[in-house]
């Protein structure tokens, strides 16, 4: 089912901090975004107004076109899965946590769920209680997917599994998102591991948009330059310039923006290298920039 999600102006306090500060948004139905911060970013805030758990001070959310707050049709269509998942320990054992968990999703699959418990080798008659972290992670992943939520949120649920876990679930989100299409948001500190899954990237920092597009496209914006140093500085002139290094006689600039077949065959006859940059280090090179900026 596709299901887009817009937020308009929104913005949330708590205390005396702004968490999310007149952001504005839009992401249409049916795809996989990857949300990017740094801890204090606003993403598991913004998360949690998408839900409709918590209520911005300002702003307008909605999905599918409906308000979320106080919309119960609105907020069934969402399924929130957090990092540190928790299921009461009354609930017994994984097979009584997951039978919970589908009272509460009319789309729930109970094939897939079996499926995804012997994908992640997690006994369903095992206590919640004696669950790993990792484990209670998973067991939360297979609630999230199981879910079959038209808009399904995981807000660093798999940050605690290791690296067998979290590429199950890399799997089994493509897979299922190939066969029945929804719209997933994933935040991430692992960027570059899951920078192949996303299709579009948000960056977020202080609450306020850093930059979004399609994975691809936003990495091939970013680019290192590097060679003698004056032909360097006579390249990037009038190129937005994020970050540089200088060795002895060789200098290495990372500039944002596109580069276009001129300027590839300028630096070619430059005998410039270009170079990609990865989205993490994007990421951090946007962010000192945007702090720079502000001051």
């Amino acid at each position: 089912m596709s299901v887009a999600v817009s937020v308009r102006d929104l913005r949330l306090t708590i205390g005396r901090r702004v968490v999310l500060d007149n952001l504005s948004l839009h992401l249409g139905g049916g795809r996989i975004y990857g949300l990017i911060g740094r801890n204090g970013s606003g993403k598991s805030s913004l998360m949690s107004v998408l839900a409709g758990l918590r209520r911005p001070d300002s702003g307008t959310v909605r999905i599918g076109g409906e308000p979320v707050f106080e919309n119960e049709a609105a907020a069934s269509k969402v399924c929130l899965v957090r990092g540190r998942f928790h299921f009461p320990d009354e609930l017994g054992r994984v097979r009584d946590a997951l039978g919970f968990a589908a009272t509460l999703r009319p789309d729930w699959d109970d094939d897939y769920a079996e499926h995804l418990t012997e994908r992640f080798r997690i006994a369903t008659d095992k206590r919640i209680r004696a669950l790993s972290e990792g484990e209670r992670a998973a067991v939360g992943v297979i609630a999230g997917l199981a879910s079959q939520a038209p808009v399904t949120m995981f807000d660093e649920a798999h940050a605690v599994m290791d690296v067998p876990a979290r590429h199950v679930f890399y799997d089994e989100l493509l897979a299922d998102y190939m066969a029945r299409p929804r719209t997933v948001i994933v935040s991430t500190h692992l960027v570059e591991e899951l920078g192949s899954v996303f299709e579009e990237v948000v960056m977020l920092d202080a609450g306020k948009l850093v930059a979004r597009g399609e994975t691809e496209a936003l990495r091939a914006q970013g680019c290192q330059v590097t060679g003698p140093a004056d032909l360097v500085d006579s390249f990037v002139q009038g190129l937005h310039v994020l970050d540089e290094r200088l060795l002895g006689y060789t200098k290495s600039v990372v500039i944002f923006g596109e580069l276009g077949a001129d300027r590839h065959a300028r630096a070619w006859s430059m005998n410039l290298d270009l170079g990609p940059i990865g989205l993490q280090d994007l990421f951090s090179h946007l962010i000192r920039d945007m702090g720079e900026r502000d001051r």
